[in-house]
């Protein structure tokens, strides 16, 4: 290959490709006007002026666009983590909030560089299911506040919003629909003078950029364990929400990332991100969505675009954005719901063929996470409860068959299937102790032993034979069995 052509390989493809270029500018400006809303509502949930959430917004985009793992995602300012650090502003002020935005970042990437993104592989599909599925109802459910009370205009605008983005990409995809859709609607509402609520009325736009600067507290001790379980429990939260996100583009976009990466790069743009006074945040499912999925872009340019515009937009055009109806973003937020909402996993079909566990497990997720309206409880209590589903699932695939020999001297008892603590502890039970011969081989060739409480199921039942003068042999152990059992063997009794 040529040198040439080497480095037109090393370029990104909106620098080679003019359609990938437009698709990326035009994805990152439908975020951008968006996450203004959203972000100002972040805000009011965190107790915060409505700045803080915005610039939180721009230096977790731009930040997390070039140190993240997943291209195309978007991080800002988010309601999970306003919930998690709102107390910490209530009772202790603004100053201790940033720090813990600081220390949030760098536990996570203490925990990134620990290897915490490969639990993920721990999270079933079940529970993936439940957790796009209860997003998606988040999503609408944040929006029903925008319809309540408000003038009878906004009905017909919001639906005027969603027939546009519905047609509008049978006539052409050049320019998204959501843009399409607010630009429009923004246009009419001006013009005809209708009085409806806008982004104007969600607070104040900012007027300059964020500079940097420390946390106003005291640095010691008394204030480290002051916001240190805010911090853990924001790091945990964002990253919970950054990878489960990330793992969702790769399955729309068929792409994989480096969930490694990307936690450390959560780590990174929070830490930035508290030096500038914000308020922190995490991968943004909805707008992630309204990128990847209904914009179709894929690269960082647009996550790097949607902060930039967003910037802009409130410090150059901040009069024209704050005209724009809230019915239009409504209307957007409301196509990302019913398009995120996996529909195919609850189709009459569906269910029918799909395990009983399986469906238990995606119902579980969504309505712990519904009612907690935090998707990462959802998340650990939907895979705790798939973890039980398997183990009592597994468990009972131990079967134990019995052949005696043919001069009755001796009996052979072939375990069949997956050795551990939910399995064996019925396995002691499967024997015949009283009538059994005096030799007894235990054939293991067709199981696993997997723990200890396995291992002590075996000792018991050769202890219960012996108790009644019979040998017990155990035979056909794969390695790694025979090593564990080797290992425990006789060690694992009462008063060991």
């Amino acid at each position: 290959m040529s040198p040439a052509a080497r480095l037109r390989g090393l370029k990104p493809d909106w620098i080679s490709d003019p359609r990938v270029w437009r698709t990326e500018v035009l994805g990152g400006l439908v975020v951008a006007l968006a996450l203004i809303p959203e972000a100002i509502s972040f805000s009011i949930i965190a107790g915060v002026d409505p700045a803080i959430g915005l610039f939180a917004s721009f230096t977790m985009a731009v930040t997390i666009a070039i140190v993240g793992g997943r291209r195309a995602m978007i991080s800002a300012a988010t309601g999970a983590v306003a919930l998690v650090i709102a107390p910490l502003n209530r009772e202790h002020g603004f100053g201790y909030l940033v720090a813990a935005v600081i220390l949030a970042g760098v536990f996570q990437i203490a925990l990134g560089a620990l290897g915490v993104a490969k639990l993920m592989r721990f999270v079933p599909r079940s529970v993936m299911v439940g957790f796009v599925n209860s997003l998606a109802i988040l999503i609408f459910m944040a929006q029903i506040p925008e319809m309540r009370g408000v003038p009878w205009p906004v009905y017909p605008l919001m639906a005027g919003g969603l027939a546009l983005m519905v047609f509008f990409p049978k006539l052409t995809t050049v320019i998204p629909a959501p843009l399409v859709s607010i630009v429009i609607l923004t246009v009419i509402t001006v013009a005809a003078g209708i009085a409806v609520p806008t982004v104007g009325g969600k607070g104040e736009l900012p007027s300059s950029l964020p500079v940097p600067g420390l946390p106003d507290v005291p640095f010691t001790l008394d204030t480290l364990t002051t916001i240190a379980p805010y911090a853990f429990a924001m790091a945990l939260v964002g990253l919970m929400e950054s990878l489960m996100t990330a793992k969702l583009v790769d399955e729309i976009t068929d792409t994989h990332s480096d969930k490694t990466r990307e936690s450390i790069g959560q780590g990174i743009a929070n830490v930035v991100t508290g030096f500038f006074g914000g308020m922190g945040g995490c991968a943004m499912i909805g707008q992630t969505m309204i990128n990847v999925k209904v914009s179709g872009a894929r690269t960082r340019l647009s996550t790097f675009l949607a902060g930039a515009f967003l910037m802009v937009l409130c410090i150059v055009f901040g009069p024209v954005v704050s005209d724009i109806p809230m019915a239009a973003l409504v209307a957007v937020m409301v196509m990302v719901s019913f398009a995120t909402f996996d529909w195919h996993s609850i189709a009459p079909k569906t269910l029918k063929r799909m395990p009983a566990g399986e469906i238990t497990v995606m119902v579980i997720t969504v309505v712990c996470v519904v009612a907690t309206h935090n998707l990462a409880i959802g998340v650990v209590v939907g895979s705790i409860t798939a973890m039980v589903v398997f183990a009592k699932r597994v468990a009972h695939l131990a079967e134990v068959t019995a052949t005696t020999g043919p001069d009755g001297s001796s009996v052979v008892y072939r375990v069949t299937g997956e050795l551990f603590f939910a399995s064996s502890n019925d396995l002691v039970g499967r024997f015949d102790y009283a009538t059994d011969p005096k030799k007894v081989v235990i054939d293991l060739s067709a199981a696993h032993i997997w723990d200890a409480s396995s291992v002590a199921a075996l000792d018991g039942i050769a202890a219960k034979y012996a108790q009644r003068g019979k040998t017990v042999e155990i035979t056909g152990l794969n390695d790694p069995s025979a090593d564990l059992h080797g290992k425990l063997t006789g060690e694992l009794a009462a008063g060991h």
